[in-house]
């Protein structure tokens, strides 16, 4: 099968096509210089570029603005990016026959339920970024009702950029053996590793009589940001009991976070497939097999 990843370059980016590759398909991956996609022309080409005799292909755009705080003064380009692109790579996969995966983001909820979001819940985003991806979804689904697919995901980690596990497993380090940190034990979530979910999306890829629409890409299970950094320290090595649990009131940020962002999973049952395995177990293979992790 022929695949084209927009963002390749990104953390989900890089872990994507080095799943499909290991997996013997044909990728064309694109970082942002490679395509501008906020240009029409370019995306049309590189969408039409994949037809061949197995088929019109599969797109999955990894590109997209993730600066949660930068989008409060900036929500017009990070809808640019978000939303208008998306548009434009939908559009130009409607019309070449192309199926779309796209990934997007838990943010789109309001975060006060009390058991997991279902995929078709609601919407109501709390902050700028999250209206952007929600500009995204409701393109895709709009534009290629065919061939799109948006698959939510949340709290992702990997080895090929900053985010949350990597920079416990630094503090874990860094602050010696008796140094504590402070992490909010009131927001809840599903930590997932961007190559559980890279294998997911080759999976959902592959599934060609998967219904169309939305997907809860994230692991199973569920643990508060205090509850993923113990877990760190002990795969790390480091005592788990030099993390403490505080709330989010103590660590303001520009974006508000919402409490609850842990997604349901029904969907998948529906494309033959299974979700993405448990958080704990995902993170103990991330940290035995991603080296970056541990040296960021």
């Amino acid at each position: 099968m022929r695949w084209l990843v927009t963002g390749a370059g990104g953390m989900l980016g890089r872990d994507l096509v080095a799943v499909l590759e290991a997996a013997g398909e044909q990728v064309d991956a694109r970082d942002r210089a490679g395509l501008d996609v906020l240009d029409p022309d370019a995306v049309q080409a590189a969408v039409s570029g994949l037809a061949g005799d197995d088929g019109p292909g599969v797109v999955v755009n990894c590109a997209a603005w993730t600066d949660v705080d930068g989008a409060e003064e900036r929500e017009a380009e990070a809808t640019r990016v978000n939303g208008e692109a998306v548009a434009l790579i939908a559009a130009a996969c409607a019309q070449t026959g192309a199926r779309l995966l796209h990934p997007s983001t838990d943010y789109v909820f309001p975060g006060d339920a009390t058991a997991p979001y279902a995929e078709d819940d609601p919407t109501a985003p709390l902050n700028a970024y999250g209206r952007s991806k929600l500009a995204g979804e409701q393109a895709v689904l709009r534009l290629h009702p065919e061939g799109g697919y948006v698959v939510r995901t949340a709290w992702l980690y990997g080895e090929h950029g900053r985010n949350f596990v990597a920079t416990m497993a630094r503090l874990a380090r860094d602050k010696g053996p008796d140094g504590t940190i402070d992490v909010v034990d009131d927001q809840r979530g599903q930590p997932t590793w961007t190559r559980d979910l890279a294998e997911q999306l080759l999976a959902l890829g592959r599934a060609a009589d998967a219904p169309r629409g939305v997907y809860h890409g994230t692991s199973s299970g569920e643990t508060t940001w205090h509850g993923l950094a113990r877990a760190v320290f002990e795969e790390t090595g480091h005592d788990p009991q030099r993390v403490l649990p505080t709330t989010s009131d103590k660590f303001v940020r520009p974006a508000p976070r919402p409490a609850y962002s842990v997604l349901g999973h029904e969907r998948w049952a529906a494309a033959g497939l299974e979700p993405i395995r448990d958080w704990r177990e995902g993170l103990a293979e991330a940290m035995a097999e991603a080296p970056g992790l541990r040296t960021a």
